[in-house]
């Protein structure tokens, strides 16, 4: 079979999945179905592949072409047009056809002639003949309608962020973009503002359906809720009495329905036809690791096609888009609007950068959104350092999941590390000292005239280590039951009811969880969060700070803590493990507090943020870098300021929050106007405007972007030379200072690269682009980068690029002394925008995960794996390691076929070897 054959085969193996009866010229009966696609039709310019018929009328056309003609598709966009201004034989009607549609076997390319700017996009299936029917009914297309029908939004009991969001996202669609991010801080209302887009969408939009896609079922509940609340600004009626909104709890979409809300690990399993497990909706993306069997991939489901939402949004987007889950993304032929607090640069890069509104943690607190907070460190010995169980000492063993108990000795000397705390081994003694201090802080120092425990959240490693944190809270505070209670999927009560309680009523005053709260989840009147875990992503982590930020009136506050002197000012996070120093977290709490970061507290003060603890923190920190920085970098901070020192710059902020100068200043105004005022009499509004003017004036050099830089490029150059934290780790020592610049400028030269050619490969854009199930092409664009990077001027081999990080920052670079592949490149690119904090051979990873993957497999095996064929499964992994992928046609290659290639593997593992190559591309690459 010729690939032109076996492409037009598996084309119409799709048309009839969809609905489409096929039929060659002599076989022609334009009655047999709704749609009719027609092989060979014959027209004046000659004979189109297929031309599609939807009620005895032609509509569109399809032109086919092989599969190696995939990467190039869109040239044949003009082919297909030729056809579609064709005058077809014996069609009276000479009209252009609408629908043109490109497809190789794979791949299938579909525009929409009568769009405002008609653009073709890939969709991942054919559509259904009837929905090109309701189409063809419609007096215009929904991209029609987004350009020119969205009415101005009424801007009534809407808070700007949430105006700038809409606005700027129906500005988006309008322009036919297909994936728009919208980064509101936690608490600045993103479902509400999703939904209101949702409502004008569906009504003025003319949208079918659209899909709320969450990670946590707890999170759909919520955004059920929230649904059913909303009242639109233009109808007295519920959102919910307008249109049907269905949370999904089965595979079966309603199909009256006008929203869906669902988890996008159930729609995967609709999708895969893998069956999942309810609890599997219950964890959160960020604990739940993606193992399910890789050759699941997402198919086409008659009673779901690809047209079935218009429009997806995503909640939480920053950690349910990538793996497995985005296939469910790549299925639809909808709209992608992402929402998230947290983005990061996988973020940022899989919407295209396209970020429609942007509303920052510095400017809700300054707004009153939400509030800002206080680091509180404790700090013990075993924590840091660890200990050990010397052996022939009677301890308790205590069964992880049972928590059955055994009295006996222990056989070696057990030396444990502070990470190994609370999983290989419990050491109640840390547990109780961290509570105790914390309960005395609490009391003593954070909120001293408290009569009751503020409501506190402790996130927990497990949940035997919640077990073990709830019964020492209970000890230590003398309390019962009710006192402290877990908040996880796994408790034994009804986990809603509990986090019900804790969020409205007096008990439980403790709550401890694993994940359920850890994101998504408002309890607002909670004021203390303990970590007694260690976080690794730094987007998670600021979504667990999330759930202590949410700003609460003073009288709702006092009906869960009845002591609380008025609204809700701050929370306090409690760092028992080190999570802040460990993440070098990108928060930035606005106090004054020496971890936050100098660039943060520009951006914050350039924003707006004009809080004593922000611009005293900043003011702090700069006549603290005066004293630490060179005459060159002082000279050059004076020239961009203008003729300020950089110690002025501080001094003048530090002056402007003088409270006698403010007084002065403010009786000043006061006499000016007219108005007989003394110390005593001044109105605060007064003493207030007083104090904004006198910082607006102190904080104006810092709404230039180029002083901001430059104090920040100060003291990053200054960073680098006494930036050793860890000094086992982290040392330059041995390489000349020459030698050593020469490094950071290759280094800077590929980071240059990378930010100029943000087209090719932001965020790893060439793993993050591609539909999941065609990132085998990746090793063919690592190619064409690597040539890019190796041709002059730049010369940046693997080779230069990784001797370079191994001499700038050694403690974080491994292999440097093995020989590079081509295949580094992938680790080069992911440590230099941040998404490793590793510098590691790729061949590295893929041995580990050859290890997990090879243990498995003999697990769930009846047999495990031959001597012979776990030999030829090393073999498969190194080809992998070097070339990204392996298929059939690689054992021809010297080092498979020496030992017999395809032949001698198929023997091997006979019909499993193509299953066996199709899950390791994916479970060693992906």
């Amino acid at each position: 079979m010729t690939p032109e054959a076996k492409a037009r085969q598996q084309i119409d193996q799709k048309l009839e999945q969809a609905g489409w009866v096929i039929q060659d010229m002599k076989q022609l009966n334009l009655g047999a179905a709704v749609g009719v696609a027609v092989r060979e039709y014959p027209t004046d310019t000659g004979p189109a592949d297929y031309v599609l018929f939807v009620n005895r009328k032609a509509v569109g056309v399809i032109e086919a072409k092989k599969d190696s003609a995939g990467e190039n598709l869109t040239v044949t966009e003009s082919q297909t047009q030729r056809y579609a201004n064709a005058s077809l034989k014996w069609r009276k009607d000479n009209a252009p056809l609408r629908f043109l549609l490109e497809a190789t076997g794979q791949i299938i390319r579909f525009t929409d002639g009568t769009d405002p700017v008609p653009r073709s996009r890939e969709i991942f299936h054919f559509f259904k003949p009837e929905t090109l029917a309701s189409w063809l009914a419609q007096p215009d297309t929904l991209r029609l309608r987004l350009t020119e029908q969205m009415p101005k939004l009424p801007e009534k009991n809407l808070r700007d962020c949430q105006i700038s969001a809409v606005t700027g996202l129906e500005k988006s669609l309008a322009l036919n973009k297909p994936r728009a991010l919208v980064h509101m801080a936690t608490g600045a209302g993103k479902t509400f503002t999703a939904i209101t887009s949702v409502y004008r969408l569906l009504k003025f939009g003319g949208a079918k359906r659209i899909l709320f896609l969450v990670d946590t079922r707890n999170l759909g509940k919520q955004a059920h809720q929230e649904f059913m609340a909303y009242t639109p600004p233009d109808d007295s009626r519920k959102f919910t009495e307008l249109y049907n909104v269905q949370r999904l709890a089965s595979s079966n979409i309603d199909p009256h329905s006008q929203v869906c809300i669902s988890t996008i690990q159930r729609m995967y399993s609709i999708l895969s036809g893998e069956p999942i497990d309810e609890s599997a909706e219950d964890m959160s993306l960020n604990e739940l690791q993606q193992i399910a069997k890789q050759e699941k991939f997402v198919r086409y489901n008659p009673a779901v096609p690809v047209e079935t939402f218009d429009f997806i949004i995503i909640d939480e987007c920053h950690r349910s888009i990538y793996n497995l889950w985005k296939q469910v993304l790549d299925y639809f032929d909808a709209s992608l609007i992402g929402l998230t607090a947290t983005p990061d640069k996988r973020t940022f890069g899989f919407f295209n950068e396209n970020i429609v509104a942007e509303y920052t943690y510095e400017q809700s607190v300054a707004d009153g959104v939400n509030v800002g907070y206080d680091v509180y460190e404790i700090k013990t010995e075993i924590t840091q350092k660890g200990s050990e169980l010397k052996a022939k000492e009677w301890v308790d063993h205590r069964d992880r999941q049972t928590r059955r108990k055994r009295w006996s000795e222990t056989e070696d000397d057990t030396a444990y590390t502070g990470k190994e705390l609370d999983r290989s081994v419990v050491n109640t003694s840390q547990i109780r000292q961290v509570i105790q201090a914390m309960k005395t802080a609490v009391e003593t120092q954070i909120f001293p005239s408290r009569q009751e425990t503020p409501k506190t959240l402790i996130f927990a490693k497990t949940d035997s280590h919640a077990d073990d944190i709830i019964n020492m809270v209970r000890e230590v505070y003398g309390q019962g039951n009710a006192f402290c209670k877990k908040v996880t999927y796994r408790a034994e009560e009804d986990a809603d009811s509990i986090l019900s309680s804790f969020r409205n009523d007096y008990h439980p005053r403790i709550a401890v969880t694993v994940d359920m709260i850890a994101t998504g989840t408002d309890v607002k009147p909670l004021e203390v969060l303990l970590f007694m875990r260690d976080v690794r992503s730094k987007g998670y982590y600021e979504q667990m700070k999330g759930r202590g930020v949410r700003s609460l009136d003073g009288d709702s506050l006092k009906r869960v803590s009845n002591s609380a002197d008025g609204a809700k000012t701050r929370f306090v996070l409690i760092d028992a493990v080190g999570v802040e120093k460990s993440l070098k977290t990108e928060s930035r709490p606005l106090e004054k507090k020496p971890g936050v970061a100098l660039k943060d507290l520009l951006q914050g003060v350039a924003m707006g943020s004009r809080d004593d603890d922000t611009v005293l923190s900043l003011a702090n920190r700069l006549v603290r870098l005066a004293k630490q920085l060179d005459a060159k970098a002082q000279a050059r901070i004076e020239k961009t300021s203008g003729g300020i020192p950089v110690a002025e710059l501080g001094k003048g902020l530090i002056a402007a929050l003088d409270p006698d100068a403010i007084q002065q200043a403010a009786l000043a105004t006061a006499k000016a106007k007219g108005i007989t005022r003394s110390e005593d009499t001044l109105l605060p509004d007064e003493i207030a405007a007083a104090r904004a003017e006198r910082v607006a004036a102190a904080c104006v050099p810092f709404d230039k972007p180029e002083l901001r830089e430059e104090i920040e490029s100060a003291r990053r150059e200054r960073e680098q030379l006494i930036d050793h934290i860890n000094l086992d780790q982290v040392t330059f020592s041995g390489f000349s200072e020459q030698a050593e610049a020469q490094a950071k400028g290759v280094i800077q030269s590929f980071a240059d690269y990378i930010q100029q050619h943000k087209d090719e490969i932001t965020a790893l854009g060439f793993f993050y682009q591609q539909p999941y199930q065609r990132r085998a092409l990746t090793f063919d664009m690592l190619e064409e980068l690597h040539e890019h990077l190796s041709k002059p001027p730049l010369m940046l081999t693997t080779e230069r690029l990784w001797s370079a990080y191994a001499r700038v920052q050694a403690a974080q670079v491994k292999g440097a002394d093995r020989k590079r592949q081509l295949t580094d490149l992938v680790s080069l690119v992911r440590f230099a925008l941040g998404l490793d904090g590793e510098l590691k051979p790729f061949a590295n990873e893929v041995d580990r995960r050859f290890q997990t993957w090879i243990f498995r497999h003999n697990a769930q095996r009846g047999t495990a794996f031959t001597t012979e064929q776990t030999e030829w499964l090393r073999l498969m992994k190194d080809h992998i390691a070097s070339s990204c992928s392996i298929n059939r046609d690689d054992f021809d290659y010297a080092e498979l076929a020496d030992k017999g290639g395809l032949q001698k593997a198929w023997g091997l593992f006979g019909k499993e070897l193509d299953s066996l190559m199709s899950e390791m591309n994916m479970e060693l690459v992906a």
